[in-house]
């Protein structure tokens, strides 16, 4: 969980509204003089209120520009989280818990020597009962309690799997884990449709969407979730930050459009992507200096000879700054297709805006021009191929 949260972090501040929250809180057990604090958890966890405590009782007053998941301190006894609003709210937790602790005495001395051995003492402290504290006056938090109950295990699920898959060896023993945590995946897939969908005026919506995104990794479908919540939840800050993290993701990603560009082919005549619309299309990044990409370039070759007649064509953009490298590299490995580059190197503008970070990298386009794979190599993309265009 908070690892999740620190994602929140980088959310944007913005001006401060005009109505404030109060809290008032009752927490048996908790000590006189203890400094608690409300952290906004949108804001790199500034101290948005503070009090003292006594008799168990304190007050906070502050001010949010909208509901946010904020850090509760009661000094060394703890912290929770709590989903806060500008609204009058009331904390308060059952009775305090009676914590048995072990103290030594003074050892009895004589002549300036201890006599006898420390004695140990057991006294009795009564200590809040942080698992009790209910939170009324906050909806948001309603709909926090209602997250935590169902993502936090499917979460801690998810993280625990992914990090024994990454520790095992055993091809047999890793596909069967993977094939697991696919399943929890598409668990926690359903859950979030389920919520999202009930809860579209809610601020934690945007929350969820937000810190189960690198998990579900399906951008296309996160925004049509995302322009289905209310007009003023996608607007708020966290909803801002959700849509920009969306529409980065969505460039290159599976069910997307393909971005068009144009650059020159190999005798300076210009080529966009968009004229090769109505072909299966793999939009391929490479450079002649790449080692992997030249040793990958057969097995490319070899989809080409095998769906050219269905077709499907190759738009090869280099990311080589030399013409000739490009041009030889090109004849030396009998790549047919048509190739482009403005020779800029990893500058280079198409994959700059693909978001291409390593090569050899790839993008499978239909003929609609959307996206329908990336990344496919060796026997992966003929059997791709094989899948959308038939082997017979």
């Amino acid at each position: 969980m908070k690892r999740l949260v620190t994602l929140l972090l980088l959310l944007p501040a913005a001006a401060w509204s005009q109505k404030g929250f109060r809290i008032s809180a009752s927490v048996p057990g908790l000590k006189d003089s203890t400094e608690v604090k409300l952290l906004n958890t949108h804001q790199n966890n500034t101290v948005i209120a503070s009090a003292y405590s006594q008799g168990g009782s304190f007050e906070l007053q502050g001010q949010l520009t909208e509901p946010a998941l904020s850090v509760l301190s009661l000094g060394s006894t703890g912290s929770l989280y709590l989903y806060i609003e500008n609204t009058e709210m009331k904390l308060s937790a059952g009775p305090a818990l009676v914590v048995k602790e072990k103290t030594k005495a003074p050892a009895a001395k004589g002549n300036g020597k201890a006599t006898a051995p420390a004695v140990k003492v057991k006294t009795e402290a009564p200590k809040p009962d942080l698992a009790s504290i209910r939170l009324e006056g906050s909806p948001s938090h309603n709909d926090f309690l209602q997250f935590q109950a169902i993502f936090a295990p499917l979460l801690g699920n998810v993280q625990s799997m992914g990090n024994r898959i990454q520790s095992t060896q055993d091809p047999a023993l890793r596909s069967q884990m993977i094939a697991s945590y696919d399943s929890v995946r598409k668990q926690l897939n359903s859950e979030v449709a389920r919520f999202v969908s009930a809860k579209r005026s809610s601020y934690v919506s945007p929350f969820l969407m937000y810190i189960t995104a690198p998990v579900l990794d399906d951008y296309v479908l996160l925004n049509e979730r995302f322009n289905a919540l209310d007009s003023n939840i996608r607007n708020s800050n966290i909803g801002r930050a959700l849509g920009q993290t969306i529409a980065g993701n969505l460039i290159g990603a599976i069910g997307s459009e393909a971005l068009d560009f144009t650059q020159n082919d190999t005798t300076g005549k210009p080529v966009t992507l968009a004229s090769l619309k109505g072909k299966w299309v793999l939009l391929d990044f490479w450079a002649s200096w790449c080692k992997p990409c030249r040793i990958e370039n057969p097995n490319v070759v070899k989809a080409y000879q095998k769906f050219a007649a269905k077709n499907f064509t190759v738009l090869g953009v280099s990311l080589d700054q030399k013409k000739e490298a490009w041009v030889k590299a090109i004849s030396d490995d009998r790549l047919t297709w048509t190739h482009v580059s403005d020779l800029q190197s990893w500058s280079n503008a198409a994959a700059q805006m693909y978001h291409v970070q390593s090569i050899p990298q790839n993008f499978l386009i239909d003929p609609n021009g959307r996206i329908v794979g990336k990344n496919l190599r060796g026997a992966e993309l003929e059997a791709k191929l094989c899948e959308l265009l038939g082997c017979n």
